[in-house]
């Protein structure tokens, strides 16, 4: 996937200026696909040349104004064309697997720091998820909790969240094995 694409979702869901995607990018879509604001700005400014979005200026009060940007025909061709393109599997490059592995040639027990702030990081990456979900999906001030018809944009950002929720919670069970078998290893003989 190219930040385009996650560009045109983003803005799809809301147009927005650069500054409000680079929000987004830290608040949700960041968790699945990372940019930097310069990328975002970069990316912005090239889609714009090709014609992917259309720019408004939109005046504030007190501040200069901004640009708002929303997804134009021919971005959307891009991205309903990218959305039917068949997409690989994802194959996993995972550092400290490798460091766990290699750590048989060493002290198994000098990993454990490591491991802990790996699960320090999944922890707190799954608590963020989920008072998001509570924030935005099942919490009682939700937005679209009073019933209705379905909103397949709603469901969809849900079922990506759920599969973060579901990741994380994978993750922080697999970093527990792992310290209890260097726990276990490290264990005088």
């Amino acid at each position: 996937m190219a930040i385009e694409h996650a560009i045109l979702v983003s803005l799809l869901e809301k147009p927005g200026s650069g500054y409000e995607l680079a929000r987004r990018f830290e608040r949700s879509i960041g968790y699945f696909w990372t940019a930097s604001h310069q990328q975002i700005y970069r990316v912005l400014k090239r889609m714009e040349g090709d014609g992917w979005v259309d720019v408004r200026d939109v005046p504030q009060q007190g501040r200069p104004d901004k640009k708002e940007y929303s997804v134009a025909a021919p971005g959307r061709a891009a991205l309903t064309g990218w959305l039917r393109e068949p997409v690989e599997p994802e194959s996993l490059r995972h550092d400290l697997a490798v460091k766990i592995r290699g750590a048989a040639f060493d002290d198994p027990a000098a990993l454990v720091r490591e491991v802990e702030r790996h699960r320090r990081t999944h922890a707190d990456r799954l608590a963020h998820y989920l008072a998001g979900e509570e924030r935005d999906f099942t919490g009682p001030d939700a937005p679209g909790t009073a019933g209705g018809p379905p909103d397949p944009g709603r469901e969809l950002q849900h079922v990506v969240l759920r599969g973060g929720i579901a990741y994380e919670r994978m993750t922080l069970a697999w970093l527990d094995d792992v310290l209890a078998t260097l726990h276990r290893l490290g264990a005088p003989r």
